[in-house]
Order: structure tokens, then sequence, then C-alpha cells
């Protein structure tokens, strides 16, 4: 027998407080008391890195490329952001934190962002908080977001594109939009035109579209990370440092002044994207390495040929560049591939792990850390590949021998001792996920402000 269901008097009281709680709620309201409640989504997104090239816009607002684009998405346990947003009806303003400093929201690209997400926003219903939001209310409703970069922000490591990805696809799942990340991604342009591709894993098109509202500019997964899983990826972090010249102005310079620059978006992008589609098809290393080395190269002689000329590269990226071409044409075939993104860190992909390791030991002979240095703290990542490479300690890497293709051993004072601050080991991962485990989340879920 349910006593409740049958007891007048207990469902009179039960209506009593009902009754209460919405007196409560209306004089909350008119003494312009805010409701306490807080509804929060953490996601965690990869950066990528683009094996061809997107540099120059035809339209700077929308973000619109003169050029289709191919990417490779790091595994997101070496590099990634995480964000944390937040909604409430006790916030008084959006806000964000970067990296525990609180940044502005008015720039163009953040207020581009939310205002897509907000008009797509849908109904939601916490039945487990009671709480109803109409996909109305989302206009009046203010953010908290609260956003941090595993990795060095501006340095050329695509940390924009890892971070507007994350906020868009955090954002789209707060606010219950309906969208698949190929639509999302059309919107994440818009913040950074390389985070549309950090809405999957593996490898991504951003396809350059033709519409002039930029409808049709978005990314597309060509295959997911397990398709070629034997790649490896060393990530020499030759400078932390904020680059002296921003992507977005020494793009335009280049848009403006370089006459390189609409040969190759014209002549010679479209060919590598037909190639480099068909390489990692069919996993074709040498091809592809072929295609992402020279890739790369077209694009800083694009940057020499802007007026003035963009330097993204120093001689340690050279110095680089001069190791694994060496390697390759002692092989007679490429071992690794180089890229280098608006900056002066080099990613290199080995063809597998023997090769990674293979290509660690010319790093470390190469470029060594300074002798008091924490091996632990230089190769981070995945630290595995150093034991591969048979290295412990910096004893061992001072016992290192000279590679067969260097035929004149280097003496110590003629090494690039400390010019590579830390070498990421890292290979191809999957897009950006929801975290639902609470204590990875970025604000105190009582105040919606940073732990």
């Amino acid at each position: 027998m349910n006593f409740r269901a049958n007891n007048p008097l207990w469902n009179h009281g039960s209506e009593r407080c009902r009754d209460l709680r919405e007196t409560r709620k209306r004089l909350r309201e008119m003494e312009g008391e805010p409701e306490k409640w807080i509804l929060m989504v953490t996601a965690r997104t990869p950066t990528n890195i683009a094996v061809i090239k997107y540099w120059g816009k035809r339209d700077e607002t929308l973000i619109l490329p003169i050029n289709d684009s191919i990417s490779v998405t790091l595994d997101p346990n070496h590099l990634c952001t995480t964000t944390t947003v937040s909604v409430s009806p006790s916030f008084d303003r959006d806000r964000m934190w970067l990296n525990g400093k609180e940044i502005s929201l008015q720039g163009g690209r953040f207020q581009s962002c939310l205002r897509e997400i907000r008009a797509r926003a849908q109904d939601l219903e916490d039945k487990k908080k009671g709480i109803k939001i109409k996909k109305e209310d989302w206009q009046k409703l203010h953010l908290h977001i609260a956003s941090y970069n595993n990795f060095p922000t501006a340095a050329g490591l695509a940390s924009s594109a890892a971070g507007l990805a994350c906020l868009v696809f955090s954002l789209a799942k707060l606010m219950n939009l309906k969208e698949d990340n190929s639509q999302l991604s059309a919107i994440a342009r818009q913040g950074s035109g390389s985070a549309c591709r950090s809405l999957y894993g593996g490898f991504v098109k951003w396809i350059m579209g033709k519409e002039d509202d930029g409808s049709d500019s978005l990314a597309v997964q060509l295959a997911d990370e397990k398709h070629w899983d034997e790649l490896v990826i060393i990530i020499a972090v030759v400078s932390a440092r904020q680059k002296e010249t921003s992507s977005t102005s020494g793009m335009h310079d280049s848009v403006e002044t370089s006459a390189l620059i609409q040969h190759r978006a014209k002549e010679v992008v479209p060919k590598r994207i037909v190639q480099m589609e068909d390489a990692i098809q069919n996993r074709d290393f040498p091809s592809f390495a072929r295609l992402a080395c020279t890739d790369s190269n077209q694009f800083h002689a694009v940057c020499l040929d802007t007026y003035p000329p963009i330097f993204y590269m120093n001689d340690t990226s050279h110095r680089i560049i001069s190791c694994v071409e060496k390697w390759n044409r002692a092989e007679g075939t490429p071992q690794v591939a180089y890229t280098f993104d608006a900056g002066p860190n080099a990613v290199m992909i080995a063809r597998d792990r023997k090769t990674a390791s293979l290509l660690l030991q010319r790093l470390l002979y190469n470029f060594p850390p300074q002798s008091d240095t924490n091996l632990d703290s230089y190769i981070i990542g995945d630290k595995s590949i150093l034991e591969d490479a048979g290295i412990k300690d910096m004893k061992d890497v001072e016992a290192l021998t000279p590679p067969p293709e260097v035929k004149d051993n280097i003496l110590p004072t003629q090494k690039s001792k400390g010019d590579v601050s830390y070498f990421i080991c890292t290979r191809p991962g999957g897009g950006p996920v929801v975290l639902s485990d609470e204590t990875q989340a970025l604000l105190d879920p009582l105040t919606g402000l940073p732990k």
C-alpha cells in the first residue's frame, strides 16, 4: 500500500511545499536575487599540424582560405586544450580565463563563435538538477569559460587551433546543439582557421569552399588515427616564446605583397592536395614525406617573399632540416618528414617506432641538453621512445656516437647544446571528447570561478 499516494494530509502537505517553493522563487526574482544553479561541461580537444599548409585568406572576417589544407591531429594525451564552459543565471557577464589568467572576450573572433553557437542553441533539460532552459533563454544567460593548454601558447604549435575548437565543441555540448563536427568546424573556423581541423582525429582536410558566406568551407576527416598508427611524431620545441609576427598579420602581409603565394594557391597546392590524399590513403611514406617537406619549405619561402620578409624559422630550425635531409639522402628513401608551422619548432614524422628511436638518437647527439638537465623533463610525452633508443640518463646521451651519415665527428664544443628547449614524443591521435569526470573541470561547480 502506498501511504503517500492515499494520504490526503500528505498530498496536501506536498502541494503546500511546492507552492512555497514557487513563491520563494518568485520572491527571489522580484527582489532581483538570481537563482544559484550552475551547469558545466568540460571537454578536451587536440591540436593539429598541417602537412599541406593553410596560408592566406580570401575573406578576413569569415576566415576563408585561398587554398585547401591537410593536417595530422596529434595525440591529445600529449598536446591538447582542456576547456570548461559553465552557465548560470547568477553570472552577470561573459568571462574567460586562459591558463589561469583572465582575458577579454571582446575580440571579434570570440564574439563570432559565441554568436554562432548561441543562435543554434536548443532547449535543454537537466532532470537531475531540475533545470530547464528554453533555446531563446541562452541569449540572456552569461557564460564562464576556463581554458588550459598543456603546451606553449602562440609559439607555433597551433595553440589557437586547439583552443577555439575546444571552445566551440564544449559550448555546443553545453547548449545541446544538433550540428555534427563538420558543421561545428565551420563555426570554429571563424575563431581560428586551423581550429576547424581540430574537430576530428587522424588525418583531416579543410576544404577551402567557394561560397561567399563560407558555408562550404569546413573540415572533413580523410582517415582516423588508427589508419596509419605506426607513425611516430617528435616535436623539437626550439622556442616556447610568443612569435614576433602573428599568423594573422603575417598571412595578411603575404597576400598583399607576395607574388609567390598566388602561384602556390592556384597552381601548386591543388596538385599536392590530391597527391597527399593518395599518400595517406595508401600509407605511402616516401610520397607523404616528400610532400610534407616541400610544402613546408614553400610556405616559408612565401614568408621570405613577403615584404617586409617574415622569419619564423631560426638557425636551429635550419640545422634540424639539415640533420633530417642528410639521413634521408644517406638511406636513399625518406625515413622522416619534417614540417614547420608559423614558428621555429620542428615537427618530425617518423615512418615507424624503430625509425623514431634512431631519429631521437640523432637529435640528442646533435642537440644535447645542458649537462645539468633532467632528461625526464627534456623528453616529454611518450617516453617509451627514449627506452627504445637505449637512453636512460645523461651518460647515455654523452656516449652517443655520430650517425653514419656524419662524416666528421662533431666536437662537444660544436654541438648545439641547449638550443632545443625540449622534445615532445607523440603520435596521430583522436578528436575532441567530453570529460565526464567532474574533478577534471577547471571551474568550481559551486561558484563558476577557476579552481
